[in-house]
C-alpha cells in the first residue's frame, strides 16, 4: 500500500526528472539528492548545448534517432527545445527518412529507446479492442498530466511508406507524425496520442524474426478487421470526443474504407489519401499558373495506385468538376 506523501513524492521526480540538471536546489533538497548528483544547476540553453553536441556526435541517422528518442523519454522539454531550435537538421532524423530506418528494425531497438518505462502511444490488438476502456484507462494512468488527447495518428503497419508491411514496427510514423506536429504547428505534446493496431502481420521476414514484438499472426479478414477497428474507433470517441483521427500508413482498400465508413461520423481524415491530396492540387494549380497552358489542357500521369496516388487523382478530378466545370468522366 503506498504511503500519503508517495503521490507529491513521485509527482516531484517527475518534475526533477524533466528538469535533469536544470532542477533547482529546493528540489533536490526535497528529493534527497543532495551529494548524489553533480552540484552545478544549469539553464536550458547549457543542456540544449549539450545534447545537441551529443546527438552530431553519433555516426548513423539511427543512432541519432535512437539518441532523441531517449532525450524525449528522458526530458521531454529539452527534447522539443531540440527540436524547436534545431528543426532542419532534426526533422529528418524523427521522421523520413530515417524513421523508414527505425521502423524496419523497431523490434530490435525499442527497449532501447524508450529505457524510463513512460507510455509512448497504444499498442491494440484484437484481443484489446474488446477492453477498449481498461486500455484507456491504463493509458491515464501512465499520464504525467491529467489531460486528455485533442489529436491521435493510428495505423496498423500495414503500408509503411514504401516498405509495405511492418506490422507493429510501424509504430514508428505515428510518433514521428505527431512529434512534427508539435514542433511546426504548436500542438501540446501531451494532447498528442500515437496509435499502432497490432492486428498482426503478412511479412514471413517478421513472422519468423525472434525479436519480433507484435503478433505473430497473419493478418485478419476484412471481416475481423472493421469489427476491431470499429471497437477501438468507438471506445476512443467515447472516451475523447473531441478526438481528431488522422489514419495513417494503412493498406489501399482499408485506407479507403475506413474514411469512407467513419468520415461523416468522427472527427477524422486520412493523411495518405487527403493530406497529400490537398498538397499535390496546390501544387498544380501552381504549377499550371506558371506554365501558361490552362488546366483543361493539361495530362496527368500517375506512377502507381495506392492510397496516396488514388488520393491525388480524386482531388484533382473534384478540383476540374469544380473549378472548371468539366463534367466528372471528362475530368477523368
Amino acid at each position: 500500500m503506498s504511503e500519503p506523501g508517495d503521490s507529491r513524492r513521485n509527482s516531484m521526480e517527475l518534475i526533477g526528472t524533466r528538469a535533469g540538471t536544470a532542477m533547482p536546489i529546493e528540489m533536490r533538497q526535497a528529493l534527497h539528492l543532495k551529494g548524489l548528483i553533480p552540484s552545478s544547476i544549469e539553464n536550458f540553453s547549457k543542456q540544449e548545448l549539450r545534447a545537441y553536441g551529443q546527438l552530431m556526435s553519433k555516426s548513423t541517422n539511427l543512432e541519432k534517432y535512437e539518441f532523441l528518442a531517449g532525450l524525449r523519454s528522458l526530458n521531454a522539454n529539452l527534447f522539443f527545445l531540440l527540436v524547436l531550435n534545431h528543426f532542419k537538421d532534426i526533422a529528418p532524423l524523427i521522421y523520413t527518412p530515417t524513421v523508414g530506418e527505425a521502423c524496419i528494425n523497431y523490434s530490435h531497438i525499442y527497449p532501447f529507446l524508450y529505457p524510463y518505462k513512460t507510455s509512448v502511444g497504444l499498442f491494440i490488438t484484437l484481443e484489446d479492442a474488446d477492453n477498449m476502456d481498461m486500455v484507456i484507462e491504463n493509458h491515464r494512468r501512465l499520464m504525467p498530466d491529467p489531460i486528455d488527447p485533442e489529436i491521435t495518428v493510428i495505423t496498423d503497419g500495414s503500408r509503411i511508406l514504401g516498405l509495405g508491411d511492418l506490422g507493429v514496427n510501424g509504430m514508428g510514423i505515428p510518433i514521428g507524425k505527431l512529434q512534427l506536429y508539435v514542433a511546426a504547428a504548436g500542438l501540446n505534446p501531451g494532447r498528442t496520442l500515437p496509435i499502432t493496431l497490432d492486428f498482426g502481420t503478412n511479412s514471413e521476414r517478421y513472422l519468423n524474426d525472434p525479436l519480433y514484438l507484435g503478433t505473430r499472426e497473419n493478418r485478419p479478414d476484412d471481416e475481423t478487421f472493421y469489427k476491431a477497428t470499429e471497437k477501438v474507433l468507438t471506445g476512443l470517441h467515447r472516451a475523447f470526443p473531441g478526438l481528431l483521427v488522422q489514419f495513417e500508413d494503412f493498406s489501399t482498400d482499408h485506407a479507403f474504407g475506413l474514411l469512407e465508413k467513419w468520415r461523416q461520423k468522427i472527427l477524422c481524415f486520412n493523411d495518405d489519401i487527403q493530406g497529400t491530396g490537398c498538397v499535390i492540387l496546390g501544387g498544380f494549380i501552381s504549377a499550371v499558373e506558371q506554365a501558361g497552358i490552362p488546366p483543361t489542357e493539361q495530362r496527368i500521369l500517375f506512377v502507381g495506385a495506392g492510397s496516396a496516388g488514388v488520393g491525388v487523382a480524386k482531388q484533382l478530378v473534384d478540383y476540374f468538376v469544380i473549378d472548371h466545370k468539366m463534367p466528372r468522366d471528362k475530368a477523368r
